[in-house]
């Protein structure tokens, strides 16, 4: 009854989507356990590229069955979007189940995150707009709609009618908001939405246990990652769901004897979105070049993303958090022309050195990174497929990042298409 999770380690795109792909294949399905379309993944097959949002990444294999879990926020009108986007390329999208357990979300969440974004001015926290927190919030305060509620018609219009009350107060008096009109968002997500995903809407945690019960091999998704989970990352400016590879259990609906093997994703240098603390942040010609060379822009914003050092000090902290067994490095050869790579090992607080992340945020706003200098390769890894293709001090250099974080480095990414990977386990 084997169960892998796959986990972000980082501030998100890490290259998730390129990995549990590459897993995927050896898999049955592929479950997403948490988020909404405010991650995107990228994934280029025989040269097309694929940007996902809600769809797991398994969709791209005729033997998954994918799914969307009980722990994710959806979009209806996105999903049928991100399908049609698929269909449209050849892709068979008819295995796809959606957990009648999930949330939705609804256009007063995107005008709520919206309007709450630009009231919070300079303390804003970067999110993306989508209605994700809001959603969220519902969940919590269980006045959420749930994708089940699609299914009748009449409980749908009940919840819609009270919860639109509210928010069109709060939207009124609070921001100066036109209202929401439940008649339309009923037409909307009654008609065409409900049309078409009430075929994919099943129990997804019997599904999972039946197949776990098969002994089939099973892949839980996380969107994110370990620094943005609500519990654990740079709070506030963190998502509004958890992550890490725990939230996996209560996002699929299994328990954690299931999983056998947990990956963390990492990419060799490090990147972040929005606002928060980032001890590693490049403001130089090197940060650019990690920024230009690694097509560092957001899937779904086309926001520029923060660059900087491999930082040690993190994925010490996302392995513990995790029970990491291995970790996947994507994106080395983004590093391919420098003459020098610096990985920070410590952080010097008020003239101590740390070498685990400091809980206080304060303490983390203001640390130093401790550096220690490699050398550069100077060799282009692209065509590389095996351990001995990579040059020495490439492989000098995942060396030193597996002793800094104590777990085998077992994948190595080269280059952004969907063969360009290598295994460096021993």
């Amino acid at each position: 009854m084997p169960a892998t999770v796959v986990v972000g380690t980082q501030w998100g795109d890490e290259g998730k989507g390129k990995f549990t792909d590459l897993v995927a294949k050896e898999m049955h399905m592929v479950v997403r356990y948490q988020g909404g379309h405010n991650a995107g993944h990228t994934l280029v097959v025989n040269g097309e590229t694929f940007a996902l949002q809600l769809v797991p990444s398994g969709i791209l294999y005729d033997h998954i069955t994918p799914v969307i879990g009980n722990g994710v926020v959806v979009d209806p009108r996105v999903l049928l979007e991100e399908l049609d986007m698929l269909s449209s390329k050849g892709v068979d999208t008819s295995l796809l189940k959606v957990s009648g357990n999930a949330h939705l979300i609804l256009p007063y969440h995107q005008e709520i995150d919206r309007v709450t974004e630009r009231y919070l001015g300079k303390n804003k926290i970067g999110t993306t707009k989508r209605g994700i927190g809001p959603a969220y919030a519902d969940k919590a305060s269980r006045v959420g709609l749930r994708v089940q509620d699609l299914l009748d018609p009449k409980i749908f219009r009940q919840k819609l009618d009270v919860v639109v009350k509210e928010k069109n107060a709060i939207l009124a008096k609070v921001y100066n908001q036109l209202p929401q009109s439940a008649d339309d968002i009923a037409e909307q997500y009654l008609g065409e939405c409900r049309e078409r995903i009430e075929p994919m809407i099943t129990d997804t945690v019997n599904l999972v246990h039946e197949a776990l019960e098969l002994d089939h091999h099973v892949l839980l998704e996380g969107a994110q990652a370990t620094f943005l989970d609500l519990d654990h990352g740079t709070y506030p400016y963190v998502t509004s769901s958890n992550p890490v590879a725990g939230g996996a259990c209560v996002g699929a609906g299994i328990g954690p004897r299931f999983i056998t093997r947990v990956i963390g994703i990492a990419k060799a240098y490090v990147t972040r979105v929005g606002s928060g603390p980032f001890p590693t942040e490049l403001f130089d010609e090197v940060g650019d070049l990690l920024v230009e060379r690694g097509g560092e822009y957001g899937t779904n914003t086309g926001r520029r993303r923060r660059p900087g050092w491999f930082d040690a000090v993190m994925l010490r902290h996302a392995v513990r958090l995790n029970s990491l067994s291995e970790v996947a490095l994507t994106k080395l050869d983004v590093l391919d022309t420098l003459d020098t790579v610096k990985v920070c090992v410590a952080y010097e607080i008020d003239g101590t050195r740390i070498e685990h992340l400091p809980y206080h945020q304060s303490d983390l706003h203001k640390a130093k990174p401790i550096y220690e200098q490699l050398p550069g390769w100077g060799e282009d890894l692209s065509e590389a497929t095996e351990r001995h293709h990579l040059p020495s001090r490439a492989r000098d250099y995942i060396a030193f990042l597996e002793a800094q974080v104590g777990v085998p480095i077992s994948l190595v990414g080269v280059g952004p298409g969907r063969e360009q990977f290598l295994h460096f386990a021993a």
